[in-house]
């Protein structure tokens, strides 16, 4: 069997450890002689070490609890933690937890948790606020709530992501994964491509990396047009109704947003959308993809 359908077959596998595919990767990247791929594959395997390398996919939105002493012996237990008792510049870490972990320790995690676990506040910070949340009431332990199935997701877009990459190498290249020491089986062009487009989401990579590719500004009617172009073709495809209602949402969150710094996050949150189930959706959004990518800040 060949490397491709190696990959392949253990990506649809859930029962095959994510590590033994990413090892498997990391020989596809060093045969394709693809930098990127064998960084984002030894990232995968070792973990990241700089939370802001991190891809969307490991960045959960959670709540926080904590325990809650008072006078009298009174007290509450496993009690929720509202941000707005909470000054605003520690909104953004409490309210996200940062997966950087390798992806061994998240399956483990995955495995051995009941439905929730726990990521426990700083000491210093639970000293900070602990009397501004409950009046009367002192904090005295806090923690972030990271629901399992926020983890589960994360591990499975790994998984879409490299089986999407790797269906696509294969149509460019379908002996790829034999490649001999030195040889080139996909152009660098390519490869560049498939990865900004199935791994990372960022096309905008692949129009400034591209020769072949002319960026131009466009006009506000005209982006009103691509944006209703989209979603007339989305709304006209059949798919699946929930996913559809997805991608049209975040549509309609780029428009919202176009000429402004939130448009990159809806971007991002759009291309992360459509690489799990690149399959079903590409052919239909692709033409749209270098001019949506051309409006990002």
């Amino acid at each position: 069997m060949s490397l491709l359908r190696e990959i392949q077959d253990a990506a649809i596998d859930a029962n095959k450890d994510l590590a033994v595919l990413l090892r498997k990767c990391k020989v596809l990247a060093a045969r394709l002689r693809s930098p990127e791929f064998k960084q984002w594959v030894e990232s995968e395997l070792s973990g990241y070490k700089d939370i802001n390398d991190l891809p969307d996919y490991r960045v959960l939105r959670v709540n926080s609890k904590g325990h809650f002493s008072g006078p009298f012996q009174s007290g509450l237990r496993n009690a929720d933690i509202p941000l707005l008792c909470i000054p605003a510049e520690f909104h953004k870490n409490l309210s996200h937890s940062y997966l950087n972990q390798p992806v061994a320790s998240l399956e483990s995690l995955a495995r051995d948790s009941n439905g929730t676990l726990q990521e426990s506040w700083n000491p210093d910070l639970v000293a900070f606020v602990g009397q501004n949340i409950y009046e009367g009431m002192n904090c005295v332990q806090a923690w972030k709530v990271i629901p399992k199935s926020g983890i589960v997701a994360a591990l499975d877009a790994v998984r879409n992501r490299i089986l999407n990459f790797v269906l696509e190498i294969e149509a460019e290249s379908p002996d790829a994964g034999e490649a001999p020491v030195n040889s080139n089986p996909v152009p660098q062009e390519k490869i560049h491509q498939i990865f900004n487009t199935y791994i990372t989401g960022n096309v905008q990579n692949v129009a400034t990396g591209s020769t072949n590719v002319k960026q131009t500004a466009i006009s506000k009617t005209e982006n009103e047009k691509l944006f209703t172009d989209l979603l007339n073709a989305l709304l006209a495809s059949r798919e699946d109704g929930k996913i559809v209602a997805e991608l049209t949402a975040a549509v309609e969150e780029m428009r919202s947003t176009q000429g402004t710094e939130g448009f990159k996050r809806h971007y991002q949150n759009f291309m992360s959308l459509l690489a799990d189930h690149i399959q079903v959706f590409g052919p239909i959004i692709a033409p749209f993809l270098p001019t949506l990518a051309a409006l990002m800040p």
